[in-house]
């Protein structure tokens, strides 16, 4: 009796505790600020006023019939042809040692890349705690895996109206021997091979759940009595054991097979992908839910952080050889991947695939894309100042990209000495001309004076960049540490993977034990 009514006290009292500790949430949220909602465009126009802008210059139209169809003529492709010099600081100093370069000229880019293209990564970010949700051991093709889903919780407190939970996918091969580099990439995380239940579980599972769907609904009773070999549930996907599919193999299969493991992070997980996502996500949570500053970061500058968030993880993993981790990602992906290479030197190498303006492309080119394309329909994925070079009125007049302090090339040379792949494909089979492969190879050749500055090799052609010419598709410049290969496919970068894995293992000395 004592025991019983001791029982229910606490009970009361628990839920008493519970119901004052959600009293006191409630109370906390509520004197919060709410998320400002906006639109796309309402954030632009916002961050317009805050920078004293009036027009933007409308960006050229894919649309070759159009007013103001883009350029594709190389003739009048560099109105800026002259680049800021990787060697040189602002003060006209010349950068002849790697200490210079690290000290001085390195963090001159780093400031002019944060402050007027990327924005800055606040101090403020909260911690994130990383959960295994799921391990499965699964077979992809014939290599056995251990997968395991990974969940970041960004810690919410200061602000519990915005929640982000980082998603991320860990497949690592288990017939190898020691910690394995992984290749981390931008994508939609998902098992690639669930176990299933042997065949006599199964039989178990079918047995059970033909009991419930009658008794749900008897009239299936005589279906299935009809049918007595049919089971709602069956093995799907081939054997483990079958014979190798006939053609190349997906890139994940060939990194397994390979002895790398390899991440999947959800972009999306960390902050959306449009404009009007700028006060939710990352951003958003550390703004609590107001609008950006002008050197505020923008969405590529977040998938990055979220990146190295996940590299945090991974570090924790022993089967993980965490000083090998690269980065990879297409399009603007390619982009993250290249602003996260960049900026966090722990990344060990990077597959940077058709990323255009805003990541290998030089900003200064007028070839298909433009800093004004970005600024108009993707301005939320780069810093607010980055406005300024599309304004053709202005409290400070006009600006263009030939007003940046700083290019892409200085983007790729922040990932120096480190062995960096620039992959593209071919506008024939769909990596548009609008991407300008051109230009990307240009400021690959200016980066590689870093890259020699440093002790590695580049391209090994010289680093005259409005001399050298594009090689034909299919040429592998893969003999160095920075290296370039157009494949003869489309937007993707698929078809370098198998170039790229053994110029990887070279060059970080990887040597798979099985």
């Amino acid at each position: 009796m004592i025991k019983s009514l001791f029982t229910v006290l606490m009970i009361v009292a628990t839920t008493y505790s519970v119901g004052a500790q959600t009293t006191d949430a409630q109370t906390a949220a509520a004197n919060l600020p709410p998320v400002v909602n906006m639109s796309s465009d309402e954030a632009r126009k916002h961050m317009m006023d805050q920078l004293g802008i009036k027009a933007l210059r409308p960006g050229p139209s894919a649309d070759a019939s159009a007013p103001n169809a883009a350029n594709y003529n190389e003739a009048l492709a560099n109105p800026y042809p002259k680049l800021p010099d990787l060697l040189v600081t602002k003060n006209g100093k010349k950068i002849s040692t790697a200490k210079a370069w690290t000290n001085l000229r390195r963090v001159e880019i780093a400031e002019d890349l944060e402050r007027e293209v990327y924005g800055r990564i606040p101090e403020n970010v909260p911690a994130v705690k990383w959960t295994v949700k799921i391990t499965d051991r699964e077979f992809v093709g014939r290599t056995p895996v251990i997968a395991k889903q990974v969940i970041g919780r960004v810690d919410n407190s200061s602000y519990p109206l915005i929640s982000v939970d980082i998603n991320m996918m860990l497949v690592l091969p288990t017939n190898v021997k020691g910690p394995v580099p992984v290749l981390m990439m931008f994508g939609r995380p998902s098992f690639p091979a669930p176990a299933q239940p042997s065949p006599e579980n199964l039989e178990k599972i079918n047995t059970a759940l033909k009991e419930l769907l009658i008794q749900s609904s008897p009239e299936l009773k005589a279906i299935f009595d009809q049918y007595p070999a049919y089971n709602p549930i069956i093995r799907s996907g081939p054997s483990p054991f079958a014979p190798p599919p006939a053609g190349e193999l997906s890139p994940t299969e060939q990194l397994l097979a390979a002895g790398w493991g390899y991440a999947t992070i959800d972009p999306n997980s960390v902050q959306a992908d449009n404009g009007a996502g700028l006060t939710t996500g990352i951003i958003g949570l550390v703004n609590r839910g107001q609008p950006r500053k002008p050197e505020d970061w923008g969405a590529l500058r977040a998938w990055a952080w979220g990146a190295s968030r996940a590299l945090d993880y991974l570090v924790t993993e022993s089967m993980v050889d965490a000083k090998k981790v690269g980065i990879e990602g297409v399009s603007r992906y390619g982009k993250a991947a290249l602003v996260t290479m960049a900026f966090d030197q722990r990344f060990a190498t990077g597959l940077i695939g058709s990323s255009g303006k805003g990541g290998t492309t030089l900003h200064r080119r007028v070839f298909g894309e433009a800093v004004e394309s970005l600024i108009g329909f993707s301005h939320y994925w780069m810093a607010g100042n980055y406005l300024k070079y599309g304004a053709s009125e202005a409290k400070f007049g006009s600006k263009n990209a030939g007003d940046l302090p700083t290019d892409s090339h200085g983007l790729i040379a922040l990932c120096a000495p480190r062995p960096t792949f620039i992959s593209y494909g071919i506008p024939e089979k769909g990596d548009a001309h609008w991407l300008d492969q051109q230009g990307s190879y240009m400021a690959t050749v200016a980066a590689g004076s870093v890259y020699k500055l440093l002790g590695a090799k580049d391209l090994g052609v010289s680093n005259d960049y409005m001399k050298e010419k594009m090689p034909p598709y299919n040429t592998s410049m893969l003999d160095g540490e920075l290296a370039w290969r157009q494949h003869d496919g489309g937007h993707t970068d698929a078809p370098n993977m198998k170039h790229f894995i053994p110029w990887a293992n070279r060059v970080l000395n990887y040597d798979v034990r099985r």
